[in-house]
């Protein structure tokens, strides 16, 4: 069974959902240890060396492309892998899994607004209340409707960083519709080996200057396990998965399947014992109706009929 076949599409999306809500698992106790800066450097080096194999084997003349391409690929891959990763592990080392991947559930809806407010696409009536009843559920989640003595500031500051870093994620996707001529594992490993040299040099400059905390040899060797799911499974092996079922089923089909992110999240924790809260369970049911109703088309009537089953006449 492959990607190309309806069974395989589904199969490839459930697979990169689930994988990328276990990113939010496994990464919280590492970036307890390790800064999101060197651990989003880690982790690409890692993913880097394994796409620029990929595509080097797969690709259509890439480096041809990265050549033509270099400054607009460094650029969307800061936003998309560097902007993103290190908000959101800040965001995740403040705050908990299950509210990172129902936060990440809503970047549909922000590239919803930003098409409307930079293309001048207007969405769908359904789209807007779909926005609003999926914030409505990010809001659930994060204790924002509990009386003011119970929130949490520390987590609220989590969320917004991690809410924020989605922007970039955002912008990283709208940025591959302008290049037609880049298959997705063409996109997906050009700006990531443009990128990694950026965030090398933004890495190393905040340690020497004191702002990021350098990880020490022996820590980065206990890490070395968990490193490599990470770059290898969620970043790599999700990332072309969830464009090849993307390419089979649709856009609007492949953003549906971004509420697993959060479902995936709470059903590994319940299988490790620790209970969902009420909250997170009504906040990721809503941020579901929210998505159900953004990717929904109403299907048009059927024309009406005559007597003798002939449309009628409407001249």
């Amino acid at each position: 069974m492959t990607a190309n076949t309806r069974p395989g599409a589904i199969t490839a999306l459930l697979f990169a959902t689930t994988a990328w809500g276990s990113l939010f698992l496994i990464g919280k106790p590492v970036v307890a240890q390790l800064d999101p800066a060197w651990f989003t450097l880690l982790r690409y080096l890692l993913a880097t060396a394994l796409l620029a194999g990929l595509v080097h084997l797969a690709g259509d003349r890439p480096w041809a492309k990265l050549r033509r391409h270099a400054l607009r690929h460094s650029l969307v891959g800061l936003a998309g892998y560097g902007l993103f990763s290190i908000l959101v592990f800040h965001g995740l080392k403040l705050s908990q899994p299950s509210h990172g991947s129902v936060i990440m559930a809503t970047m549909p809806f922000t590239t919803l607004g930003l098409r409307w407010a930079l293309d001048g696409q207007r969405p769908p009536l359904r789209a807007v209340a779909g926005a609003a009843l999926a914030l409505t559920g990010v809001a659930t989640v994060a204790h924002l409707f509990s009386q003011a003595g119970e929130v949490n500031g520390r987590m609220l500051l989590g969320d917004a960083l991690t809410l924020a870093g989605t922007l970039g994620w955002v912008l990283y996707t709208r940025n591959a519709a302008r290049l037609p001529d880049h298959s997705p594992l063409e996109y997906t490993a050009l700006t990531a080996i443009a990128f990694l040299p950026w965030l090398a040099l933004g890495t190393v400059g905040a340690t020497l200057a004191g702002l990021v905390e350098p990880p020490s040899p022996a820590l980065v060797l206990s890490l070395v396990p968990k490193l490599a799911y990470i770059a290898l499974v969620p970043t790599v092996a999700a990332a072309l998965a969830f464009n090849a079922g993307v390419r089979r089923l649709g856009a609007p089909m492949g953003t549906l399947f971004l509420n697993m992110v959060p479902v995936s999240v709470i059903a590994v924790r319940a299988l490790l014992g620790e209970a969902p809260h009420a909250n997170e369970i009504a906040g990721a049911a809503l941020v579901g109706l929210g998505l159900a109703l953004t990717v929904w088309t109403p299907r048009p009537l059927p024309a009406r009929t005559t007597a003798l089953g002939q449309a009628p006449c409407t001249r």
